[in-house]
């Protein structure tokens, strides 16, 4: 069932092509999330932007 409804998504997206608006819209923001995990990964990330690790969370006895 979930097959069927992908394959009518994709036929919706064949007659009606999002604009051209939409996909630089939507890569700008993949564009920009890339950005930010390159930054985090050369360690030009701020350390004031970086949460501090706790742990594990603990359950309830």
């Amino acid at each position: 069932m979930n097959n069927m409804i992908w394959l009518l998504r994709a036929a919706k997206w064949a007659r009606r092509p999002p604009s051209a608006r939409m996909v630089k819209l939507v890569l700008g923001i993949v564009a920009g999330g890339l950005a930010l995990v390159a930054l985090e990964k050369l360690g030009f990330w701020p350390e004031w932007a970086t949460l501090d690790p706790r742990g594990a969370p603990r359950m309830p006895r």
